[in-house]
């Protein structure tokens, strides 16, 4: 049977380009960067061009992928085959230095975002990018199709909320792939990178499901696909003092409270936000990180037509109708949040101030999505010339 899309490290495992033959080389990845067999890129990488792999470097939550939370570090290591130095890009640093990037030529990059402006990977990329272009190295993406397809939601991140949840000004919901967000940082910075993305070939744009290739999470909190389909909503949650479901089973699907009322909240919902999705009241206790060990009121987010699935209306919408059924449920998280010691968290996550002082005061999503509108139109002309795949 044929793959209907292959990735970026695919297409370097049957073709690598000549010019990386004899160049020194560091893989940016984890364990989600796999061939549709599960061979991690790493040992492709080391295979298709033997004795080039010089460095390698992981993001948020590990190399490995093992460490669970925000905030919670990796430290370097050495690679147990390979022997070659681990540098983690989520501790003291949150970018490569000029010593570790010392004598490499190319820093190839694999990573699966979810299609997240506050998913850092994006943000770890576009230190790489910056860093790449002082140090004179070129950085090669492997391109992957975004997870969650094309459509954007959100307001375009202001300069005075980047952070390293917001990078750049894209929406909260972008809609390319990192191969494109390379593209448009490297050209809106005008970084003077050299920049190859082998993109995907096949990828049409829609649902990841009809890709042929194997869902690995990409992050301890994400092990389902639907996961990231409701992530550009739910992971505003990390924002508030509701539970985003770390501790159980399905995170970010399944969210709550002590002492929510399933019933009187699901009465308060504004019509047609949950468009593409089926709420089921649930009761849940987390086994860890907010409200561990008790019992919560709250639902799982059970999509019937991923399509029609807005996830930053949905999650909007959810939090005004707990807020105007049970005032007082759910209050700001206050900092630190992601190496940010003062601003609250929610307005770094959502990238508007205004709009989460007014959703307090009883927004509603459509009063709310409103805001960004001209925005989004913009964003589709920003994003025109560096498109690699259909709109």
């Amino acid at each position: 049977m044929s793959q209907p899309v292959a990735t970026g490290l695919m297409r370097l495992a049957d073709d690598p380009p000549a010019f990386l033959r004899g160049s020194r080389l560091g893989l940016l990845c984890n364990p989600a960067a796999v061939l549709p067999d599960f061979t991690p890129a790493w040992q492709v990488a080391a295979r298709v061009l033997p004795g080039r792999l010089e460095a390698l470097f992981g993001p948020q939550h590990g190399f490995f992928a093992e460490r669970q939370d925000n905030m919670v570090e990796s430290e370097h290591a050495v690679h147990p085959v390979l022997g070659a130095p681990i540098y983690s890009l989520y501790g003291r640093t949150r970018r490569p230095t000029p010593e570790m990037l010392a004598g490499l030529d190319w820093l190839l990059v694999d990573l699966v975002d979810v299609g997240c402006r506050v998913y850092t990977f994006f943000s770890t990329m576009v230190a790489c990018l910056e860093e790449c272009a002082a140090a004179g190295v070129g950085l090669m993406v492997l391109d992957r199709p975004n997870p969650i397809g094309r459509g954007a939601e959100g307001p375009l991140l202001p300069p005075e909320l980047m952070s390293f949840v917001g990078a750049h000004a894209i929406p909260l919901k972008h809609g390319l792939t990192l191969g494109e967000l390379a593209r448009l940082v490297a050209l809106e910075r005008n970084l003077g990178v050299e920049l190859e993305v082998i993109a995907c070939q096949g990828w049409d744009g829609g649902d990841f499901a009809t890709t042929g290739l194997p869902w690995v999470m990409p992050s301890p909190n994400l092990p389902c696909l639907d996961g990231a389909r409701v992530y550009p909503g739910q992971v505003l949650l990390e924002g508030t003092s509701l539970s985003e479901g770390r501790g159980t089973t399905r995170p970010f699907e399944i969210f709550g409270a002590p002492g929510l009322d399933p019933e009187t909240v699901l009465d308060a919902l504004e019509p047609g936000a949950l468009d593409g999705a089926i709420l089921r009241p649930l009761f849940f206790e987390p086994t860890f990180h907010k409200f561990s060990g008790q019992v919560c009121g709250g639902f799982q987010i059970h999509l019937d037509d991923p399509a029609a699935y807005q996830p930053l209306r949905a999650s909007l919408a959810l939090l005004g109708a707990m807020n105007r059924a049970q005032p007082g449920l759910w209050s700001l998280r206050e900092p630190p949040y992601e190496y940010e010691h003062e601003r609250r968290p929610l307005d770094l996550l959502l990238g508007d101030a205004q709009a989460v002082d007014l959703l307090l005061k009883g927004a509603t999503a459509a009063e709310l999505e409103a805001r960004w509108q001209g925005d989004l139109s913009a964003w589709e002309d920003r994003t025109a010339p560096v498109l690699l795949y259909p709109a």
